[in-house]
């Protein structure tokens, strides 16, 4: 009897420690977000002027992974990015400028390891270009703001528009609806 409680008390412990861990984690990634957009002029989640700003400023307002995904087009392992299976309801935004892309309820649950949306939030929000890197004919799609890499488009996508939006997480900011609970 005494073993199964002290065996309970460590399950509690470690339970409630990764619980913290895991509210810590999500404290630090906001606080690296807003830290990330003092320091980004070009941020705003209101102005959706196209930006042109030169390859170098971008390499010293974004963090380096970020801006090998943004201007050099990389790409995140799948199944490790932030978002690939997060449920929240809210609105994405491009983690460079903070154009407005995609809503939660266009999200939908894939099994490509990466976020993906069945449609942008409005027509400008992204642009598309032909990408035929890899020996493959592929549409790349783009912030329609900053131009930078969010991620593919695909023709096998769910109702009502057939296509999956396929981004990678680093590139995409989220905002949960005021007064809603994110999962």
């Amino acid at each position: 009897m005494i073993r199964l409680s002290f065996l309970l008390f460590l399950v509690s412990i470690t339970v409630g420690t990764c619980q913290n861990q895991g509210a810590k984690s999500k404290d630090a990634t906001t606080a690296k977000q807003v830290d990330l957009h003092n320091h980004n002029p070009y941020y705003s989640r209101t102005d959706t002027t196209h930006l042109n700003v030169s390859d170098a400023e971008w390499k010293k307002v974004l963090p380096e992974d970020l801006y090998l995904v943004a201007r050099k087009k990389a790409t995140e392992q799948a199944f490790t990015g932030r978002f690939w299976d997060f449920e929240g309801l809210g609105t994405y935004y491009c983690a460079a400028c903070g154009n407005p892309l995609f809503r939660s309820d266009a999200k939908f649950a894939s099994t490509c390891g990466w976020p993906s949306f069945y449609e942008a939030l409005r027509r400008n929000s992204v642009r598309y270009e032909t990408d035929t890197t890899y020996g493959m004919v592929r549409t790349e799609v783009l912030c329609g703001r900053c131009d930078g890499h969010l991620g593919h488009i695909f023709d096998d996508g769910p109702e009502p528009t057939g296509k999956r939006f396929c981004m990678n997480s680093i590139i995409l900011d989220f905002e949960p609806d005021s007064g809603k609970k994110s999962k």
